[in-house]
């Protein structure tokens, strides 16, 4: 233990400089923004919690020729007063993960010595770090507890017959991994009960983090100005978002001063193009940076989670998004997941289904709520994940249950007992 008896952590995974990931953003095809969010969520968090924190971590980026760099190297770098070690690889398939291997084999032992690391926090299911832990780190002493944000290694359509064989191969090595962990934080009840049954858990779906001085530099868009009465989606420009369905739901809406906002980037962004063609109410697609993208979401009307309940995903995920529309302030309309916590329900619109026919109809109701009306459900809303899901509130529980995990023998680890520690402020 530190000396001021919270523990020590090294947080392995993907938590890199924002700079980095700028660089990273221009020339991928993916967009990690959620990762890295959530991941430097953890760090500020343990920060608040008086643990102090130590970094390994190999950027996020998908295998060439999707990033077409070949070659990551190793370095160091400092965010936020927090000291990190980037991890080298080779970026391509199958390599990637033999060499990041190799590389936290090489480097990490030293960290979590010098470190006089308690715990090795793995972020994600990615089984050259969960190996690592599983083999080294518990040599020194050190416990190991994953962050499960997602289902490991998701076989996609468009993966060939040797991409679904690897994906396979490297489930079972994650789940074989996971068995050997000390605890888990899981993003959601079903990911520890499917991928980590019987280890002591604690269900953490998120952690809000306010942006000190948002952005103004970015110009707010014109029709707000005018009055105009805003529908506003931020994230991944996909159908399995529900962003089609958005877009419908939206287009069966009359009244001539309302809005449709877009912000992210994704497989739709021609054909939202094309519907803004054919519908001006509709505006083109934006990216933004979290910055200016907050003050959007707070001039909103109402803001629209889509995403359809009936993917086999959705019972392991939380859309994140969620945390950062209520602390918007402003009415959110969702779908009903099966992994939004009960305690946010007094705080959501939810729509009957999730039709297109379901989403118009609960943002017709809530664009039809007294004003005052929505302006309180937007205040409690912004309270209540303030107040509850702040890195302060987050840190403490993370505090509690990781103090409990380190200070005691593996027949002491009850789930139980680790639990009831997670919930004592």
């Amino acid at each position: 233990m530190s000396t001021a008896g919270n523990p020590s952590v090294v947080l392995l995974g993907f938590t890199v400089p924002d700079d980095l990931l700028v660089e990273i953003m221009k020339r991928d095809w993916v967009m990690p923004v959620q990762t890295h969010t959530f991941a430097w969520g953890l760090v500020r968090s343990l920060r608040a919690a008086d643990c102090p924190v130590h970094l390994l971590s190999a950027a996020p980026v998908s295998n060439w020729p999707g990033n077409r760099q070949l070659r990551f190297r190793s370095g160091s770098f400092r965010q936020d007063g927090v000291a990190g070690q980037l991890l080298g690889f080779v970026n391509v398939l199958g390599l990637k993960h033999l060499t990041r291997f190799a590389t936290v084999w090489r480097m990490g032992a030293r960290t979590l010595r010098e470190s006089r690391a308690d715990v090795l926090l793995v972020h994600g299911v990615h089984s050259p770090f969960l190996w690592f832990g599983a083999l080294r780190a518990r040599r020194l002493g050190v416990r190991v507890v994953p962050v499960l944000t997602d289902p490991p290694s998701v076989v996609l359509p468009t993966d060939g017959r040797l991409v679904r064989l690897l994906r396979r191969l490297d489930r079972a090595l994650v789940q074989m991994a996971l068995s050997r962990c000390s605890g888990i934080i899981a993003l959601t009840p079903a990911l520890a009960d499917d991928f980590a049954p019987g280890l002591p858990r604690l269900v953490m779906e998120g952690i809000f983090h306010a942006v000190p001085n948002p952005s103004t530099t970015v110009e707010e868009p014109t029709t707000a100005a005018r009055g105009a009465r805003e529908i506003v989606y931020a994230g991944g420009l996909s159908r399995s978002y529900g962003v089609d369905r958005l877009v419908a739901a939206f287009r069966g809406l009359p009244d001539c001063d309302l809005r449709l906002r877009v912000y992210g980037r994704g497989e739709l962004e021609q054909w939202i193009a094309s519907q803004a063609a054919e519908d001006p109410r509709i505006a083109l697609p934006e990216l933004l940076p979290r910055a200016a993208l907050l003050p959007r979401l707070a001039s909103a009307s109402v803001l629209v989670n889509p995403r359809p309940v009936g993917q086999d995903f959705v019972r392991w995920s939380f859309p994140s998004k969620l945390i950062e529309y209520l602390a918007a302030g402003v009415p959110v309309v969702t779908t009903r997941l099966t992994g939004i916590p009960a305690d946010y329900e007094p705080w959501l619109q939810f729509a009957d289904s999730d039709s297109a026919a379901g989403l118009r109809a609960a943002i017709d109701r809530v664009l039809r709520l007294p004003p005052e009306e929505g302006a309180r459900i937007g205040r409690g809303g912004a309270a209540f994940v303030r107040g509850t899901r702040g890195p302060s509130a987050q840190g403490r529980r993370m505090r509690n249950f990781l103090a409990a995990l380190a200070g005691s023998s593996h027949s002491e680890r009850s789930p139980e007992v680790v639990a009831a520690a997670a919930r004592t402020p």
